[in-house]
């Protein structure tokens, strides 16, 4: 089923993004989080893919669990860091074949061994290349694209994110993912701003509970996202008391969720980094509030 059919104007629903294993011997351990996160039914699951393809099939592995085993639909996650058009087009057809019907089409983080790369040489250089591709296969995929709701780490302006914005879903993506963000008024106004310029595709609202302060340090260098005060404060009250902080960052998460849902905002995707406990308690907090109307 395309995602485009589970996605609710005025009734509130819960995704969460998982990611697969970078070796055989952790398979076991992720596919049963996976599992267990698939347990309570939520909107869908999203699976990443690492650069350069690397985790490529475990991503297909996961994703095709999720759905045939689980009974949860399944977002497939496609990158084009460092990819070959050979590689790209492979993974589409193995999508193909497994039935895979949702693809993510990103330009995908840059690993630290490829910074310096001329990325003028790679086939891909930016995710619409991915979404030009998948729309040029033949195949009939629900496609996602990634969306900022400050500005892109490489973009000079909103303004200008935005029109590349609006290029990408021309292209053909169907919805739009943000990145994590930790004050909902940006994404109020980021949405305003794209609805104005022409784009009206929905909008699923990304949210990464920050259940533990070392994961600060890697949000600031992959998003920058902006850090509001009541966030900081959490975060110097609680960050050196692991069982706090865990149940911190789950309520802060949960409050910014429960605003979103009470300002019009139905379709959230949760960044759970395969921690089923973190998942559940997220969704048993907003358990009276899943499936209401907004």
């Amino acid at each position: 089923m395309k995602l485009t059919e589970l996605f609710h104007q005025n009734r509130l629903s819960l995704s969460f993004e998982v990611f697969p294993p970078k070796t055989d011997d952790l398979y076991d351990g992720v596919k049963k989080a996976t599992e267990e996160i698939a347990k309570i039914s939520p909107a869908f699951m999203s699976v990443t893919y690492g650069a350069g393809g690397g985790t490529s099939k475990y991503t297909l592995d996961i994703a095709k669990n999720l759905k045939e085993s689980c009974g949860v639909e399944s977002l497939a996650h496609l990158t084009c860091v460092s990819s070959t058009r050979e590689t790209v087009r492979e993974r589409i057809e193995d999508f193909k074949a497994a039935g895979i019907e949702n693809v993510m089409a990103l330009r995908g983080d840059i690993p630290k061994d490829m910074e310096n790369e001329d990325r003028a040489q790679w086939h891909y250089r930016h995710a619409i290349d991915l979404v030009r591709e998948l729309k040029a296969s033949g195949a009939d995929f629900c496609i996602g694209g990634a969306c900022y709701p400050e500005v892109h780490p490489e973009s000079k302006t909103q303004d200008e994110d935005i029109r590349y914005l609006k290029e990408k879903v021309d292209a053909g993506c169907d919805f739009l993912t943000t990145q994590m963000f930790f004050d909902n008024g940006l994404l109020y106004r980021f949405i305003d701003k794209i609805r104005h310029a022409g784009i009206t595709v929905p909008v699923l609202a990304g949210i990464m509970p920050i259940t533990n302060a070392k994961q600060i340090a890697r949000v600031v260098k992959l998003s920058g996202s902006f850090m509001p005060q009541s966030f900081k404060t959490m975060i110097d009250k609680f960050g050196g008391d692991p069982l706090a902080m865990k149940q911190a960052g789950i309520e802060y998460a949960t409050d910014q969720i429960r605003d979103l849902f009470a300002n019009g905002i139905a379709n959230v995707h949760v960044y759970s980094m395969n921690n089923a406990d973190v998942a559940k308690t997220i969704y048993q907090n907003l358990s009276d509030c899943i499936g209401k109307h907004v």
